[in-house]
């Protein structure tokens, strides 16, 4: 793809303490469905994702387990790569942290930051959760009765007092309030902007990167002793993807695509370590929300992670897609719960796109001997359906930019209700009769219009778009987005196969217990 404008977007790397949930799906869905919009809107596209092996948390967690450190993190990394191959996701690279090719580059970005001044040893103390793998003041934890301490969401913490590298974050406080001013739109959406800010102006302190009470880390170049702290390894993952310090092939990234508990790390200690090492910055961090479980909060204590393998094999994988990203405003928290499930895939796919689908091309079948119809000069209403299904891109285009995926899918499916009433108020099958070429015309709209429909669906249901773009006869040549709008529209004559239904009813029968 030469000469094509580079967009390269990432999800967090998974830790591999525990198996996939809900929310590693929902992440990872998200940025696929912007990856493969990119691709067929004529981008050369990076989409990455992978897993974190290192840290304190997975050496307690393959102790406790009887394994070691490196046998955990094969194990679960196997999971998170099954996980994007079931959701049937278009990942160009995979990368694990304990890759020779991570070790070399964290390393270099290491020496980079001792050579510019930015490291310097000192001694820590103070609290750290191990379960977060985060360093926490005073006023950031909560205290109970009995005199031990927490973190806002519960996690236990323990006084650490060792040597330790520094990372000189303090003196990079102001240059990152001036960064965020002049990019607004770095971090979204704007109520974790304004987090992140609050936070900044609220005082930096230097950063410890180094551990010696564990081994499972990447070894400080020269100093054996220590291990880097896991997040300044793991958010170096980014850069050895694109083939730092070789090469920088697609960097600085399009987008970083995170839940919003790890925020911080990623729009303030990461951007601080790339200005140090004289790095272009990511030019977006997105920080999503949290699901709940039928009003729930998810928890292994409650019984209630959400599996996503089986979501797929309870409901379809489009269907899953579809719902994961159409439920709620992408940045809010939402809840999972079977009723919405149902409801979204019997509304608005099985009656709503699939009934329409079905409906038009059945007709075709019957009434245009299987081949897309003849049409006349569009009437007033014809140009109005036209208008809307050829119109659509440049908002899904726009409403994806800001990933706001409900927003993208609204405006399709704005679409797909108006081909409904249209096809509902012109009634071809009462025009059969009494003016069969102004049936072959309205047909041919509709079906012009589902050709449209079925090019935008494809970023978010890649399986279920393919399907009615091949029961269309529309080559695979001709499926990108520039083939979106009234410049290619449907040729009279061409012969279609049978139709088939895409989106069945889900019958309630079929959950498992």
């Amino acid at each position: 793809m030469s000469g094509a404008k580079s967009y390269y977007v990432t999800t967090p790397i998974y830790y591999v303490n525990d198996k996939p949930h809900i929310g590693h799906a929902y992440t990872t869905l998200a940025c696929d469905v912007l990856a493969r919009f990119k691709r067929l809107d004529g981008f050369d596209v990076k989409f990455l994702t992978g897993t974190d092996e290192h840290g304190q948390k997975v050496e307690k967690t393959a102790i406790g387990l009887g394994m070691t450190p490196h046998d955990l993190a094969a194990m679960n990394s196997a999971n998170f790569l099954d996980l994007a191959k079931r959701l049937n996701c278009s990942n160009d690279d995979f990368i694990r942290t304990t890759e020779a090719r991570h070790l070399d580059a964290c390393r270099h970005l290491w020496n980079t930051l001792l050579e510019s001044g930015n490291i310097y040893l000192g001694a820590y103390e103070g609290w750290y959760s191990v379960r977060d793998e985060i360093f926490l003041t005073e006023d950031e934890l909560v205290s109970h009765p009995d005199g031990k301490k927490f973190t806002q969401a519960g996690a236990p913490v323990e006084w650490v007092k060792e040597a330790s590298y520094f990372f000189h974050l303090s003196a990079w406080q102001d240059r990152l309030l001036a960064f965020y001013e002049e990019n607004p739109n770095f971090i979204a959406p704007t109520s974790r902007r304004n987090e992140v800010i609050s936070f900044v102006k609220g005082g930096l302190q230097d950063l410890s990167i180094s551990r010696t009470s564990f081994r499972w880390g990447v070894p400080v170049p020269g100093d054996d002793a220590h291990v880097m702290y896991v997040w300044l390894d793991a958010l170096t993952n980014y850069l050895t993807a694109t083939g730092y310090p070789e090469t920088n092939d697609h960097w600085p990234a399009d987008l970083h695509m995170v839940g919003k508990d790890i925020l911080r790390f990623h729009a303030v200690y990461w951007p601080a370590f790339l200005m140090a090492a004289n790095l272009p910055l990511p030019k977006r961090v997105f920080a999503h929300g949290w699901w709940t479980n039928e009003g729930q909060k998810i928890s292994k204590s409650l019984g209630n992670v959400i599996d996503p393998l089986h979501l797929i094999e309870t409901y379809g994988l489009d269907q899953v897609r579809f719902f994961l990203l159409r439920e709620m405003p992408f940045g809010n928290d939402g809840d999972y719960n079977h009723r919405a499930m149902m409801g979204r895939m019997n509304s608005e796919l099985a009656n709503d796109y699939g009934n329409l689908v079905q409906r038009i091309l059945s007709m075709v079948a019957k009434n245009c001997e299987g081949k897309v119809p003849g049409h006349a000069t569009p009437t007033v209403e014809d140009r109005g359906m036209l208008d809307a299904a050829h119109g659509a891109l440049p908002k899904v285009r726009d409403a994806l930019d800001r990933q706001m995926y409900h927003e993208a899918l609204e405006t399709i499916w704005e679409v797909i209700r108006a081909a409904n009433a249209y096809v509902d108020h012109q009634a071809p099958w009462a025009l059969r009769k009494k003016d069969p070429l102004r049936m072959e015309s309205v047909l041919w709209v509709l079906a012009e219009t589902v050709r449209n429909v079925a090019l935008l669906t494809q970023a978010f249901m890649p399986d279920s778009s393919a399907r009615i773009l091949d029961q269309l006869s529309i080559p695979e040549t001709q499926r990108t987005l520039a083939y979106c709008g009234s410049h290619d529209a449907l040729k009279p004559g061409t012969e279609l196969p049978p139709p088939q239904g895409v989106f069945p009813r889900f019958v309630e029968e079929k959950v498992t217990p």
